[in-house]
């Protein structure tokens, strides 16, 4: 089995419209963690193995601290999952992994493209990750699902980076080709409909079924190296439902990491 390192990003700095995110983690973990489950994955994996370890949650005062926090975990020979915190820890996530891996792929599950190339004038805000991925060459194919916010200059972007983008509008999960790379994961849990993670910053109607993207998942058959879920917003959840998905969508991501 391979090791497993789990940090916690507090950092929700970039986010433009809502903050929040930055609590997201604690509570991730307290759901997951409550007894209302076990710690199994549908493929009857447990997350409950020393293959594992938790380094807690981390306080972040300096945007590409989240670079050096994960290469320290990186250089352990651990793959790295991460609880944030807002979508613009991606970026200094995925500057880490390319350290390491020469080639690998991204699946990113979103109600946005995230593909800016700056939002308000931030060029690393939540709205712009995948343009930073992109123009530094730090994927070799980025694959976007659940898209429904797409507008012209995002277009544009994705046909100037290549990206792979499979719409809500039109969306055929069987018609996504098979992953030869190793892969990284980046789940936003505004990618799933709001009636399934009311607990996003943007709720964005017209959304991901939770069993679309858990099959998503599981279908997966290459190495994943690491993943990230991003973009929980306690302040806006209900009853704890967002909570209590993500910490399913963690077993299942680190389950298939294993």
């Amino acid at each position: 089995m391979s090791k497993i390192t789990i940090q916690g990003i507090k950092y929700d700095e970039k986010s433009s419209y809502l903050k929040g995110p930055s609590l997201a983690p604690a509570l991730i973990r307290e759901a997951l963690n409550c007894g209302s489950s076990n710690m199994f994955s549908e493929n009857l994996i447990s997350i409950e193995t020393p293959y594992i370890k938790d380094a807690g949650d981390f306080e972040i005062k300096e945007y590409f601290d989240i670079e050096k926090i994960t290469q320290r975990h990186i250089n352990t020979g651990a793959k790295v999952f991460t609880l944030g915190g807002d979508h613009s820890i991606t970026f200094p996530i995925i500057k880490a992994l390319a350290e390491k891996y020469s080639k690998f792929d991204i699946l990113h599950i979103d109600a946005h493209c995230d593909l800016y190339d700056n939002y308000e004038g931030d060029l690393y805000s939540h709205a712009s990750p995948f343009a930073r991925i992109m123009e530094n060459g730090l994927t070799n194919r980025l694959v976007q699902v659940g898209i429904r916010t797409l507008n012209p200059h995002q277009a544009q972007q994705a046909k100037k980076y290549n990206v792979e983008i499979h719409q809500m509008k039109n969306l055929d999960l069987a018609s996504i080709p098979k992953f030869e790379n190793p892969l990284y994961i980046s789940l936003d849990m505004d990618g799933f409909d709001p009636a399934f993670a009311p607990g996003v910053s943007h709720q964005e109607p017209g959304g991901l079924t939770s069993r679309e993207v858990i099959n998503l998942i599981q279908n997966i058959d290459s190495e994943i190296i690491g993943a990230d879920i991003v973009e929980y917003n306690p302040k806006q959840d209900f009853k704890n439902m967002t909570a209590f998905l993500a910490a399913k969508m963690m077993k299942e991501i680190v389950s298939k990491m294993l």
